[in-house]
């Protein structure tokens, strides 16, 4: 091998501009607009898992494991992602082992809402450590959660009794209490959920619906939006630059579809395709870059894939 192609080499090993995978977790290919690169995989490979993201950094929170069947088992795991290192680590486990749970950030602290039971629990990333709060008043698994001002929203699920809830409470963290809110019109679970100037959008959901539908908490009140092009449920929803990106999400099998919602417009236009296709996928945004972390693969199983798409 000459001077010049060793060259080349090492560039491509150091830098990745090639593609061909990076040799250091720091290593990161870069895309410019509407793209996806493939980060460092989470530590933890699981699905119906809850993300949220404190000052800049990524957390996964809870989910299923493969358990070798069709049923994974629940965990208490939370590993936390830095994008500018492109590396994970693990941090203190919730008391309470659980999947299909909601997660929201309010001053610097995260809630994990949810998921089979009532039970909340709250994380403080400067402690690295969990304490229980006030239950939510509908036990659910599967509700999608919002903030609004300060304000945590759980919407829909599925409720112990069975079937799918339309129910809305709003806890207050200061006040460590929960208040029922107007019913959403459309009972569902599995439903993603973005916040976009200060009204919460309930984004798809199962039984295979398109409906999205948008709360106001200064009038408490629902109107019906857009609905999205690809009917599904399980799916991640990320909000970026005023816009609310739909990502993954099962129709029976695991889809790749990514939309994008411009509420001034109440409009949708199809993006670039998530590179794993994957439902029970948990979605973050940090700095305007929208991260899909886990979920179920169409290979089955569960993923530890990480994907950044650039908008």
């Amino acid at each position: 091998m000459n001077r010049t192609l060793r060259m080349l080499v090492r560039v491509a090993q150091t830098s990745c501009i090639l593609l061909l995978g990076c040799s250091t977790a720091s290593e990161v290919v870069t895309c410019t607009n509407n793209c996806w690169t493939t980060r460092a995989p989470m530590p933890t490979a699981r699905d119906e898992l809850g993300v949220g993201v404190v000052n800049g950094i990524l957390y996964a929170v809870g989910g299923l494991v493969d358990a070798g069947g069709t049923i994974g088992a629940l965990v208490s795991t939370v590993e936390a992602y830095d994008p500018v290192t492109n590396s994970w680590t693990s941090k203190a486990s919730m008391s309470t082992a659980r999947a299909g749970l909601g997660v929201g950030v309010v001053s610097g602290v995260l809630y994990a809402v949810g998921g089979v039971l009532g039970s909340i629990e709250a994380y403080d990333p400067v402690t690295n450590s969990w304490t229980t709060r006030a239950p939510m008043p509908t036990a659910r698994m599967n509700p999608g959660v919002g903030v609004v001002n300060g304000i945590l929203y759980a919407v829909g699920g599925y409720p112990l009794a069975g079937g799918t809830s339309t129910a809305v409470e709003a806890y207050d963290p200061v006040a460590n209490s929960w208040t029922a809110m107007a019913p959403m019109p459309t009972a569902r679970a599995l439903l993603g959920v973005g916040v976009l100037n200060g009204v919460l959008y309930a984004i798809g959901g199962a039984a295979t619906t398109s409906a999205v539908e948008a709360y106001d908490p200064a009038t408490n009140s629902w109107t019906t939006r857009a609905p999205m092009p690809t009917a599904r449920w399980s799916l991640g929803v990320g909000v970026a630059n005023g816009i609310l990106y739909a990502v993954g999400g099962d129709t029976g099998a695991p889809v790749a579809a990514v939309e994008a919602y411009d509420p001034v417009t109440n409009s949708w236009t199809s993006m670039a395709s998530l590179p794993t296709p994957r439902y029970g996928i948990g979605v973050g945004v940090v700095n305007g870059v929208l991260y899909a972390v886990g979920g179920h693969p169409s290979a089955g199983g569960t993923s530890a894939a990480v994907e950044a798409y650039q908008p």
